[in-house]
């Protein structure tokens, strides 16, 4: 009796039997494709501008900068204080900046393009080696991905293959 409860309770109403909790391979296929292509996405589509951003900046006016807003920098969520032309700008600094680990405060040298001023890059990053990292290392997991996807999908192809029809 238990035997057959038991049985009873591993089918659903349909007859066929209910999820135990390993994933699919065709779903675990799916998946890994998603991840290569929001990785692959960030990688192309944000760190490499970024890094181009930054490098784009090495020949632009030198200044002394306060941090004013300290975070997360590499997300672009640090601002910095600096004298141009005369004037205090207060301007963010962009995507792919270090310091994140610097407190509101400190200290640094910044470039900025002498025709706007709001466009501003730590001095040390304008050589693109944070977000160019990032890219690399972002791009390298979606190429993981995409391999494992591959793999996901031959296995579930060779599993339809043995499976009598």
């Amino acid at each position: 009796m238990v035997r057959a409860l038991d049985a009873m309770s591993n089918v659903g109403a349909t007859g066929a039997r209910r999820w135990d909790g390993t994933p699919r391979p065709l779903t675990s296929s799916l998946v890994s494709l998603v991840l290569a292509l929001l990785l692959g996405a960030l990688s192309a589509l944000v760190m490499l501008p970024a890094a181009q951003h930054l490098r784009s900046l090495q020949d632009g006016v030198r200044a002394r900068a306060t941090l004013h807003t300290g975070g997360a920098c590499m997300a672009g969520k640090c601002r910095v204080e600096f004298e141009a032309g005369g004037r205090t700008v207060v301007a963010d600094l962009p995507v792919g900046s270090g310091g994140g680990k610097s407190s509101a405060g400190s200290s640094l040298t910044v470039r900025y393009r002498a025709d706007d001023p709001h466009v501003v890059a730590r001095e040390t990053d304008t050589g693109g080696g944070g977000a160019t990292v990032l890219a690399v290392v972002s791009g390298g997991f979606a190429l993981f991905f995409l391999g494992l996807s591959a793999v996901a999908a031959v296995f579930v192809a060779r599993q339809r293959r043995r499976q009598p029809s």
